[in-house]
């Protein structure tokens, strides 16, 4: 009977009578998910932050094979409540601190949804214009807004577009910086080719490397040091190249960063680029959380020198109120990227493209197919203008100033690196005479009771916060960014960190050994 039945259904098209893209029925369930989501943000700092299920979980939840008739969205929607929203870590909570934000917003959602729902592959110019022209137009808008040098605008010469990712990002400008080299030195020369960071670079920049086909052993992570607040500084880069090209190595190419992802280091770019332009080497800047809060001109001397830098970059999608997932990037001269990442099949040739008056976009990223971003960055730079971004990002900062302040007003703790922009690193220290009598190595003890204190404060579901080691010191990181934060979870998050805290002194207090 079952094999019948199914049958019947597979080869009866009536047993579907509603069509896949039905508008009613898409403006039904719309509504539906609509609703759903916006209770979920309504409630969404009710939720534990960090996911609290165990590996697998979902398996048991969820069949083994995928159902062979139609199930409604009434009864989807109730198992995501079920069994999805469980496992989520919830970015979007004010109570999220960890990483770095991923912030969102009505205008963001709403652009992301008008790009879904017309479902464009915007591989080039003919394949649907208005994708094409309005990226290029808000590319220059977000340019001009950074005060970016004109020579990064389309305007100027230079060309803006929008990857998915910083990854995507760094790996098309550092190939189009491998083949300009090639071209001069020689193609069989790839395995001289060096690529230069620091070690707070983020590991993108090594993964870029490897699918470049940089030679493993020279890739350089150039040390920094405390006294520099963690920045790389163009001494040390200096040396490093030196040491290069007296082993007749190339120096290739350069990612600074302002902004890093361990402790939001800014590397020094007026000087970096002046080491590069001495070595020929293509600079790129990684400005991916902190390139937003630039558009405020307290904090744009942050990217001073970028008028010396070959490609920019920052992140829409982590604190400019733009969902996932939108990389801004702009590029000095974008005929580098054309020709590194060109291909002209007979399926794609067109009057428009033969006419060299429009942008192909596929030629400036690693995929052929591409998303309408722009328009979700569109709605969100008209939904709320210059003025109230600005102030977005400022309440944020100053939130993070608050914090900061907290941390002051209790001896137990310490701030360990500069605060630049709406993320402090900060962590409890025991004295040599508090770690069990001062016969073990006070740093490695603090650092082992600060892991074990974030790992019970991000249990407790209450906020979530992650690490970093800066210098051999386990840090513990708190990002200010999610949309729907206040201060007073803020207030509350310091005093669920010293009332975890406090566990450690009672047990001092009690004889009991803190290790």
């Amino acid at each position: 009977m079952g094999s019948l039945s199914t049958d019947m259904i597979e080869n009866n098209p009536a047993a579907f009578p509603v069509s896949p893209l039905d508008p009613e029925e898409f403006r039904r369930q719309g509504h539906m998910v609509i609703d759903f989501l916006a209770d979920y943000y309504r409630e969404v700092g009710k939720y534990p932050v960090r996911s609290q299920v165990e590996p697998g979980y979902l398996h048991k939840c969820i069949p083994e094979s995928a159902p062979n008739q139609p199930e409604s969205i009434e009864t989807i929607l109730k198992d995501v409540q079920s069994h999805i929203v469980p496992g989520l870590t919830h970015w979007q909570s004010p109570n999220y601190f960890a990483y770095f934000p991923s912030s969102g917003s009505t205008a963001g959602f709403l652009g992301e949804m008008l790009s879904t729902g017309f479902n464009i592959v915007g591989f080039n110019w003919m394949s649907s214009p208005a994708a094409t022209e309005l990226e290029s137009i808000v590319m220059d808008w977000l340019g001009n807004m950074l005060k970016l040098p004109k020579s990064f605008l389309f305007s100027g010469g230079g060309g803006g577009v929008l990857q998915g990712t910083t990854c995507e990002a760094i790996l098309c400008t550092l190939t189009a910086a491998r083949d300009k080299m090639l071209h001069k030195i020689g193609r069989d020369q790839i395995g001289k080719l060096v690529v230069y960071g620091s070690d707070q670079t983020h590991c993108a920049l090594q993964k870029a490397a490897q699918i470049a086909g940089i030679h493993p052993a020279n890739f350089r992570a150039v040390q920094t040091f405390k006294f520099d607040s963690f920045g790389l500084s163009p001494v040390e880069l200096k040396k490093q190249v030196e040491a290069d090209v007296a082993a007749g190595l190339v120096p290739l190419f350069l990612c600074a960063t302002v902004g890093t992802t361990s402790s939001t280091a800014v590397d020094f770019l007026p000087g970096l680029c002046k080491v590069a332009a001495e070595y020929g080497m293509w600079v790129h800047v990684d400005a991916a959380y902190a390139g937003s809060a630039c558009i405020c001109p307290e904090f744009r001397h942050f990217i001073d020198g970028v008028e010396d830098a070959d490609s920019f970059s920052f992140n829409a999608h982590k604190w400019f109120f733009t969902t996932l997932d939108c990389c801004c990037l702009w590029v000095k001269n974008p005929n580098a990227l054309i020709q590194a990442l060109s291909t002209n099949p007979e399926y794609l040739k067109n009057k428009a493209t033969e006419s060299k008056q429009v942008v192909d976009y596929k030629d400036w990223q690693i995929a052929l197919s591409r998303r309408f971003r722009s328009l979700k960055l569109w709605l969100v730079l008209r939904s709320y203008g210059v003025a109230n971004l600005r102030n977005f990002l400022r309440s944020h900062v100053k939130m993070a100033k608050v914090f900061e302040g907290l941390i002051s007003l209790d001896a137990r703790f310490e701030v360990v690196v500069p605060r630049y922009f709406a993320t402090v690193c900060f962590r409890l220290v025991c004295s040599s005479d508090e770690i069990n009598g001062g016969n073990e190595d006070v740093n490695e003890v603090n650092n082992e009771i600060n892991k074990r204190l974030l790992e019970m404060i991000n249990a407790s579901g209450n906020i979530y916060m992650t690490h970093a080691v800066i210098g051999g010191i386990y840090v513990i990181r708190f990002a200010v960014g999610a949309t729907l934060t206040e201060e007073s979870h803020v207030r509350d998050a310091w005093k669920l960190v010293q009332h975890h805290a406090n566990l450690f002194v009672a047990l001092k207090a009690q004889g009991l050994k803190i290790m």
